[in-house]
């Protein structure tokens, strides 16, 4: 026989006998190749068989080989000919004593964990009121209608846009990475993606590692509502918020409309009660400020100044009043007397003058009846000629008669 014809027999021998097993072993390398074939050996106590998963069975896999992992492999043997070696060709691959789901899962969350995708500094705050909010879901699903139910009974007054994406199958995750992304630039308030509930397969898609990145990557807050509350997924973990169920999302993204409308009604009558409040205190402020205004004013100065000054004239003319007629009772006796002093003085002066002129009657009887010789006076007075100035008017008189006149022209005798 011939080397080849010998290796022929072989390869027909061992691909036939060995068509479908089950082989359990530790990972001892791997390497992932560019062409999307894995390469890699397992071994146990005592030997290493090399083996190898081509790349149409290696795009299933859903965590990844690792050195020292303990696996299940289902295959078959293969021979290549031309070396004359044989290796297993893996066709499924599962951890030992847990399902591939589960360790894919904890592979990638441990990966995206050290990537700082969990990390709380990086969450955004999500709107207190959003106006707008995009749904990435699956348009015919009940979780879509549960959603919509809630946001139309709880804030209506919210502008939703739906994304109609898979939640389920093999192309899933690459539509639900494409729908945020798309939600992400429509300028939402707020992004909610998910889905109802399902086995670990159905929702499988929100664990991948691209729809890890599109909530990652996105500029708006995102929420993760995938399933029932004791589901957790990746989403989960990537995204702003986590909410157990998509009506429980739209719960916890939403304000009340009820509720609000009684916190107005108590905050407006806390307004008004704390406005009464505080224009009471300042009218009682301004009626304090008025009153030491008025008091420290000018017109209130002058005021009470002219209030002194009617107060102190009052007592004044009271005084006055009161001081003439004391007066008034002590001049009536003195006028009285005076008067009497005066009649008496003007009895005794009268009694003089008679006298003087009897006595000039007696000592010149010329003087009252001797025709030709007057009196001259000027305003009362007696004046002689030569004080008269010509035009002047002057009084004649003599015992019996009074004359006025007027010099018309004056000259010396001689």
């Amino acid at each position: 026989m011939t080397v080849s014809s010998l290796n022929e027999k072989i390869k027909s021998l061992l691909e036939a006998t060995f068509l479908h097993i089950r082989l359990e072993g530790e990972i001892a390398s791997v390497t992932y190749h560019s062409s999307g074939h894995i390469y890699f050996s397992v071994k146990d106590e005592r030997s290493t068989l090399r083996c190898v998963m081509w790349r149409s069975n290696a795009a299933r896999l859903k965590f990844r080989l690792e050195k020292g992992e303990h696996i299940v492999l289902e295959g078959s043997i293969g021979v290549y000919t031309p070396r004359g070696e044989y290796q297993f060709i893996a066709v499924h691959i599962e951890p030992y004593g847990r399902g591939a789901l589960a360790l894919a899962f904890e592979q990638l969350k441990k990966k995206l964990e050290a990537k700082g995708y969990f990390a709380a500094e990086r969450k955004k705050s999500l709107p207190k009121h959003p106006r707008k909010i995009a749904l990435v879901t699956a348009a015919g699903g009940a979780a879509l209608q549960d959603m919509l139910k809630v946001a139309a009974k709880r804030w209506p007054l919210a502008e939703i846009t739906v994304i109609d994406v898979l939640v389920q199958g093999e192309m899933a995750a690459q539509e639900i990475a494409r729908g945020i992304a798309v939600a992400d630039r429509l300028g939402v308030d707020l992004i909610v993606t998910g889905r109802g509930g399902g086995s670990v397969e159905d929702l499988w898609a929100f664990n991948e590692e691209i729809v890890a990145d599109a909530i990652h990557a996105a500029h708006t807050p995102i929420v993760s509502a995938v399933g029932h509350e004791v589901d957790t997924l990746i989403s989960d973990f990537v995204a702003d918020l986590r909410a157990p169920t998509p009506s429980a999302a739209m719960e916890m993204v939403l304000p009340d409309r009820n509720e609000l409308l009684w916190s107005l009604d108590e905050m407006e009558e806390r307004i008004g009660r704390r406005v009464r409040e505080i224009l009471r205190r300042k009218e009682e402020t301004l009626r304090r400020e008025e009153e030491a205004l008025r008091r420290a004013s000018v017109l209130n100065r002058l005021q009470r100044i002219a209030e002194s000054f009617d107060r102190q004239r009052r007592e004044l003319l009271d005084a006055m009043r009161y001081r003439l007629s004391r007066l008034g009772e002590e001049l009536t006796p003195l006028q009285a007397r005076t008067q009497e002093s005066i009649g008496r003085l003007f009895e005794r002066k009268e009694s003089r003058l008679t006298g003087l002129q009897e006595q000039m009657r007696r000592l010149d009887p010329r003087l009252h009846s001797r025709e030709g010789w007057v009196q001259i006076s000027r305003d009362g007075r007696r004046i002689s000629l030569e004080n008269l100035e010509e035009g002047e008017s002057f009084e004649l008189s003599d015992a019996r008669v009074k004359v006025t006149a007027r010099c018309l022209k004056k000259s010396p005798l001689h």
